[in-house]
């Protein structure tokens, strides 16, 4: 496995030659996909061309995931819009390298029921899975847990795994799997020692955050998520442990409340966040290539085209 950074979740933006450079000055050696950038720029520029810095960065930098740029969960001619691209976002994360799409289950809803929901989440999974598996792509589901998310809603929906897991084989789609977030997992109630039983060949992507030591399970909220290892109430040491032993492959993801970083520095962001998932990484005993010379050598080479990059990106917008 290895760690994986994603640029919205921490409030990082900018040229994708400066994102790039960020990701492995800090320690990372994933990053996600704005999926909807790279293939407008496919379509203007020819996939070469658009292509050229994440493949100048890939012997340094995997791709992690990427999330669809519009609400699957929204209204039925939104969605039916938003599908109209999915086989191009699935066809160009293919060619770059971006095997894993990542999709979030709202807990509740004010118009559907919870049977009704569950049959529009069926079928607009098994949609999206199925334009999505020609290209190879694998669809990872991830359940939100806070209650304070579904408090005063009118209908429940998922949000633990059990229900997760039954809304991905009522799809029938054999690419969908599990997104494992550490915090949704321990906020609704799940031990450690429950993600043995989850196959390996299931967890398409994981997500890590802590939790105050001091926060009862009932009254978490998203808000609480923290940076790995700053609040003492998740066991993220364990988790990573357990996935090395299961063999798991993927990204690890840092998915903090971005509210918590206000006005700081997108580098300073980015460090706090590699120093922190760093920290649990060596701590699991799991081995880090962190800060290595050859890797920030190449962040370096990177950055001696930035400036013409840069250029050329802002020509494009």
């Amino acid at each position: 496995m290895f760690k994986n950074l994603n640029p919205s979740a921490l409030g990082v933006s900018g040229h994708l030659s400066e994102v790039i450079e960020i990701a492995l000055t800090y320690g990372f050696r994933g990053m996600d996909l704005d999926i909807e950038d790279f293939a407008s720029r496919v379509r203007r520029q020819g996939f070469d061309y658009a292509a050229r810095l994440i493949r100048s960065a890939s012997k340094m930098l995997r791709l992690g995931n990427f999330t669809l740029p519009f609400d699957w969960e929204g209204e039925e001619e939104a969605f039916r819009a938003g599908m109209e691209r999915v086989p191009e976002y699935g066809l160009v994360a293919s060619q770059i390298g971006c095997p894993r799409c990542v999709l979030s289950i709202s807990p509740a809803s004010d118009q559907l029921p919870y049977h009704e929901n569950f049959e529009v989440h069926r079928r607009r999974l098994a949609e999206i899975a199925d334009a999505m598996a020609s290209a190879g792509i694998r669809i990872g589901l991830r359940f939100q847990a806070a209650p304070s998310l579904r408090k005063d809603r009118t209908f429940q929906f998922i949000h633990d795994l059990d229900a997760t897991t039954l809304l991905i084989s009522m799809s029938g789609s054999k690419n969908v799997g599990l997104v494992i977030d550490v915090w949704d997992w321990t906020v609704s109630g799940l031990p450690v020692e429950k993600l043995r039983s989850i196959p390996v060949e299931q967890i398409v992507a994981v997500q890590v955050a802590d939790l105050p030591a001091n926060v009862p399970i009932p009254e978490a909220r998203e808000d609480q998520r923290l940076l790995p290892g700053e609040g003492g109430g998740i066991d993220l040491v364990s988790f990573l442990r357990i996935l090395a032993d299961m063999g798991y492959d993927g990204p690890v993801t840092p998915m903090p409340y971005r509210g918590l970083f206000g006005r700081m520095r997108r580098d300073t962001v980015a460090r706090m966040a590699g120093d922190a998932l760093d920290t649990v990484w060596r701590a699991a005993g799991l081995p880090s290539d962190y800060r290595a010379g050859a890797v920030l050598a190449g962040a370096s080479s990177l950055s001696s085209s930035k400036e013409s990059s840069k250029e050329q990106e802002a020509s494009d917008n």
